[in-house]
């Protein structure tokens, strides 16, 4: 037998309980036989359009459990300080935080020469969500898993669409109205792609990386829906107890 953490993020918290579980398999059993096991006493229904990664990396069903894997069941996504990866260039700067994100400080700092365009989106937290008004809201991330996946689309980004520098900021812990919750500033040569990346990098950000947003009102709180991981990320949950 072998013991895995199984930790849930978002909505999978009301699921599964806050905090890591640990859960004892056969050796060999794969990520599908242990969201098997998890739901024999929930709905599976849960599981539906989940993903599930291992050891902060996505994983399918079918990938096979070791002894001491770290487990996370990821919803689809709402969606420490900035670390510049190439330093010399600061052609990438991603980063986590809880504090303000100083807007106008990171634009003039991704600014070079060389560039002929700054295209930047900054997601602010508005006062109302389907007829409610919001109180604040509450950020929380797989911060690991989330780091990488930011790092790894901003890397991404300048490949595909040829750009110099990319800055990607998340806000995460408790909310205002007002405050920046998500800064992202593409600088390039031309304005096509700075646009082209800009909307290419919060559009996949809200569909890929481990981050979830809760929402307060005067009325009571919830999660808020998220996009649909793409394809071959999500679990089905008709099929989570099947390998394919």
């Amino acid at each position: 037998m072998m013991q895995v953490r199984v930790f849930s993020f978002g909505l999978m918290r009301d699921w599964l309980g806050a905090g890591a579980a640990t859960v004892e398999l056969p050796e060999g059993a794969t990520v599908a036989q242990l969201l098997e096991r998890l739901s024999e006493r929930r709905p599976a229904e849960m599981l539906f359009g989940i993903a599930v990664s291992v050891n902060a990396e996505f994983a399918t069903p079918a990938q096979p459990l070791r002894d001491g894997d770290e487990v996370g069941l990821l919803p689809p996504v709402s969606g420490g300080s900035a670390r510049a990866e190439n330093e010399a260039e600061r052609t990438v700067v991603v980063g986590l935080t809880r504090e303000a994100i100083d807007a106008e400080r990171l634009i003039a700092a991704a600014k070079r020469g060389e560039d002929g365009a700054v295209a930047v989106f900054e997601g602010i937290v508005r006062n109302n969500a389907r007829g409610r008004q919001t109180l604040y809201l509450d950020y929380e991330a797989y911060e690991e898993m989330a780091a990488k996946q930011l790092n790894a689309l901003a890397q991404e980004a300048r490949e595909r669409f040829g750009i110099r520098h990319v800055t990607v900021i998340h806000r995460l812990g408790r909310l205002q109205v007002g405050e920046t919750s998500v800064l992202i500033i593409v600088a390039s040569a031309h304005r096509a792609p700075a646009f082209d990346a800009c909307r290419w990098l919060i559009d996949t950000l809200k569909k890929t990386v481990p981050i979830w947003k809760k929402e307060s009102f005067q009325d009571g709180a919830v999660w808020a829906a998220g996009e649909a991981f793409p394809a071959g990320m999500a679990v089905d949950a008709g099929g989570a107890g099947h390998e394919s």
